[in-house]
């Protein structure tokens, strides 16, 4: 099923899994009449990654030989019952290289999904934020039925084998009830086996969280770096509480003014202009692209591929076979950054030998599938997150009318995202809003930056926010690129104003553009 939105595709690799989890524990009695504001952190060296977090090893020491601690931070289950049962939340983080009198305070980040481990993406991308370190600690966390922070638990592994690999676009009534059945399992799974966390996971309680973390960090105001879905978090934490927004970026901008039908049709169109955008630059190069003797021609066979994947899946990666699903999966995974475009091109070029296998690892990193078979629970949570947050409820009914709207924004990818629509339609608990409330009057000046290359959270999205946050806000700067996200590209102009208005406050002029 498709769950965009997910992890920065910089942290794939081809054979790499993208997360890591154990349970947190829930329901300390102990603390119901406790100041959780006032709750001292135990900081300890990282263990290694669980299962929900996708496993691994612990993370290890920075150049520097900067260390990574770990603690878990109680926060209310329920913020309606804030003395209540409390959950515990993981987070991460690395010390400050700057002396103590520049030290500034915490930089929070939360790397996108909803469903994705801060504690486990931080210290990949770590490097990539060595000069905001010189002034902050570098600080993440799972965010509430993520990770390590009471994880929403849905199927087991096996399950989810089957489950991704069923035909996410059916062409008859047998393959749409087939989608159908398999959703309702799914969705079904997840409420027996998390009931207690479900009504509890949406963006505004993990917005109450970071204000939450905040305090307990010690700062005065939130200083808060947001990509893709962090975005969304950062501006409904905008809108609660404003005055207590300090420094903050928004990157890989979420639209807030969409519902969800509208975002999957934005994501159709970006999805087909990255794929546009690759098979140009593929047939650019200098040597013979492998994949296509002209644009046209490479998306021309990709279409043929998946057209004969639906009638026949090739080998993938023992002993499952590459599906028509899982090769759109794999393809929309690695055109969420052009640094993975060369993967893409191996990818195709052996599917069409036959070999299905770099695609399907593809699709894996993307479902959260490590190389033993035991999966994170990022799927799960991103349902979770995403239908308590969103009201609409689609049935097929509203997919087959809508689906020629979908295959006029992209013939490749249109069918795939409709029938994701369906995804919350028989979810436990009610969706809070058909988009989030972001507007923050009163709020310091908020760092919006849209790549126009962005296939994930389009750049028409940057400006929405720009103008949903509210007069004198948000200050948008343009990245002409490619990819999702901006700062993560290393382009010099977007990471020099970025810096400057985190480790210094200058804020860049509205309108800057970056090539």
């Amino acid at each position: 099923m498709p769950t965009l939105l997910r992890l920065r595709a910089a942290a794939l690799t081809a054979t790499a899994v993208l997360l890591s989890t154990v349970l947190a524990g829930c329901g300390d009695d102990d603390a119901k009449d406790e100041d959780l504001t006032r709750q001292e952190l135990s900081w300890k060296a990282c263990p290694a990654p669980d299962e929900a977090q996708g496993g691994g090893t612990p993370p290890s020491p920075l150049p520097d030989d900067g260390e990574w601690q770990c603690a878990t931070m109680k926060a209310p289950l329920d913020w309606d019952d804030p003395k209540g049962d409390t959950i515990g939340l993981e987070l991460i983080r690395v010390r400050t290289t700057g002396d103590a009198s520049e030290r500034i305070g915490s930089l929070i980040f939360n790397f996108g999904g909803p469903g994705g481990s801060g504690v486990t993406a931080l210290p990949g991308f770590a490097e990539d934020y060595e000069t905001l370190r010189t002034r902050y600690d570098l600080v993440s966390f799972d965010p509430r039925g993520v990770g390590r922070s009471d994880p929403v638990i849905c199927e087991n592994d096996q399950q989810l084998d089957a489950y991704f690999q069923q035909d996410a676009t059916p062409d008859d009534s047998a393959e749409r009830t087939e989608l159908l059945d398999s959703t309702t399992e799914f969705n079904d799974a997840c409420e027996q086996n998390s009931e207690k966390v479900l009504p509890h996971v949406r963006t505004t309680d993990a917005a109450r969280d970071l204000d939450l973390m905040r305090q307990v960090l010690g700062d005065d105001k939130l200083h808060y770096f947001g990509i893709s879905y962090g975005t969304e978090l950062g501006g409904v934490y905008a809108h609660l509480f404003p005055k207590r927004v300090g420094r903050a970026v928004f990157d890989a901008v979420v639209d807030p003014t969409q519902n969800p039908e509208q975002g999957s049709l934005g994501q159709a169109k970006g999805f087909q202009l990255a794929l546009d955008n690759f098979a140009e630059d593929c047939v650019s190069k200098a040597e013979e692209c492998p994949i296509g003797n002209s644009a046209q021609d490479v998306k021309d066979r990709i279409a043929t591929l998946l057209k004969d994947l639906d009638r026949k899946p090739i080998p993938g990666v023992f002993p499952r076979e590459l599906t028509q699903t899982a090769a759109t999966n794999g393809i929309v995974q690695a055109l969420y950054s052009q640094d993975f475009w060369e993967y893409l091109t191996d990818g195709l070029d052996q599917a069409y030998d036959g070999d299905g296998s770099i695609l399907m690892l593809l699709s894996d990193s993307s479902n959260g599938r490590s190389e033993n078979g035991e999966y994170d629970n990022s799927a799960a949570a991103h349902t979770a997150i995403s239908c308590s947050d969103s009201k609409p409820r689609y049935d097929t009914a509203l997919v087959e009318r809508k689906l020629p709207e979908f295959r006029a924004a992209s013939a490749l990818f249109g069918d795939y995202l409709a029938w994701g629509m369906i995804g919350c339609t028989d979810w436990a608990v009610a969706g809070a809003a058909d988009h989030p409330d972001v507007s923050a009057p009163g709020s310091a000046p908020i760092l919006v930056v849209g790549n126009t290359g962005d296939p994930a959270t389009p750049y028409e999205g940057a400006r929405k926010m720009v103008d949903a946050l509210g007069k004198g806000v948000g200050v948008e700067l343009t990245y002409r690129g490619q990819g999702h996200g901006a700062y993560n590209s290393k382009n010099k102009c977007v990471q020099d104003a970025v810096n400057g208005y985190l480790l210094d406050g200058k804020v860049p002029q509205a309108g800057t553009v970056c090539t």
